[in-house]
């Protein structure tokens, strides 16, 4: 019997959720995501230095004469994440996603530059849009920013997704995917309740079964994601998502696994589901979103803690900025 690993891939496009390029190799993902904290833990790998030591040094060519350590390493921040998601895509036959800035996500014009900047970037190097997602969070302005990349041909996966009220709007604004986040919303209900929650029972999972069955219902075309596991029984239970992006330690528990994996998802079933048909506009988003606690408090953490992600790793950018400058240093970590 083949591993459940090879199962899932049968029923559900696996995505690698990591900017580790040695286990995206590792377990043959159709698509990579990646996100600021995983690229910034990739950066402080020593395999990877020779990526971001390249990223720098073209930055320090291209920036004025006079341009201080931290000059360079801001511009050089800008093209870090996408210098990582050209090399994934050496590996993969799909996708890769690559983030908007997380401090711009109640920014729509900000983030509309951005990831033009990112799509220019990927364009530059030879890669057509088709193999880009640009992740935005799932924000009422990032939304209203993929609607508008969206009829520009450049397509968006939109993160940070924990309410419903997310994942309608998302589907109105008529983006390619999103990425609701199972672990992250198992967390808040641990903490909040102080129980524990098998696989079957687990509020992440019950809300990405909620959504893709809405989705699936009225006939969206917008995909969804599933993403942030914490164990191997969140992934068994949305067997069938469109998509889901696995972390290498459980797409290594899939690959060791034996044993029959269940559909649990499936299109055709959603159809006969008596569902309520939801308009989203803004005054309902914010209704909603501030009615729905663990949504609220899990954006916010979440664009605090990617935002943090994003501050520390200029500064490791800045430090190896000064080390390259030192000749008898450069091999320093």
């Amino acid at each position: 019997m083949a591993n459940l690993l090879d199962q899932l891939k049968t029923m559900t496009t696996v995505v690698s959720d990591s900017g580790d390029i040695n286990s995206i190799k590792a377990y043959k993902p159709t698509d990579a995501t990646t996100n600021p904290s995983l690229i910034a833990a990739a950066a402080g790998m020593a395999e990877y230095q020779s990526i971001v030591d390249d990223v720098l040094m073209t930055a320090r060519e291209k920036a004025a004469a006079d341009a201080s350590d931290e000059d360079v390493a801001a511009a050089a921040f800008k093209s870090l994440a996408v210098a990582f998601g050209l090399k994934i895509l050496e590996i993969v036959p799909g996708r890769v996603s690559t983030e908007v800035d997380a401090r711009l996500s109640y920014d729509t014009e900000g983030s509309l530059s951005a990831a033009r900047d990112i799509i220019a970037q990927y364009n530059a190097a030879g890669i057509g849009n088709e193999r880009v997602l640009i992740k935005l969070a799932s924000t009422w302005e990032g939304i209203k920013a993929a609607e508008i990349l969206e009829t520009e041909g450049i397509h968006c996966n939109l993160t940070l997704l924990f309410g419903l009220h997310q994942a309608i709007a998302c589907a109105e604004a008529k983006v390619t995917l999103i990425s609701p986040f199972v672990g992250r919303i198992l967390d808040w209900y641990k903490k909040d309740t102080g129980k524990d929650y098998a696989p079957v029972d687990d509020p992440g999972v019950h809300s990405v079964t909620e959504i893709y069955h809405y989705y699936k219902k009225f006939g969206y075309k917008t995909v969804v994601m599933g993403a942030s596991f914490r164990n191997m029984g969140e992934i068994v239970e949305l067997a069938g998502c469109d998509l889901l992006t696995i972390a290498p330690k459980l797409l290594q528990e899939l690959q060791t696994s034996e044993g029959e994996l269940v559909r649990k998802l499936d299109p055709a079933a959603s159809k006969d589901l008596e569902i309520e048909k939801i308009t989203v506009d803004k005054a309902t988003f914010d209704k909603m979103h501030a009615e729905n606690r663990m949504a609220h408090d899990k954006l916010k953490e979440g664009i605090e803690g990617f935002s943090e992600a994003l501050e520390s790793l200029e500064k490791q950018l800045t430090k190896r900025v000064a080390e390259l400058a030192k000749p008898e240093a450069v091999g320093a970590k």
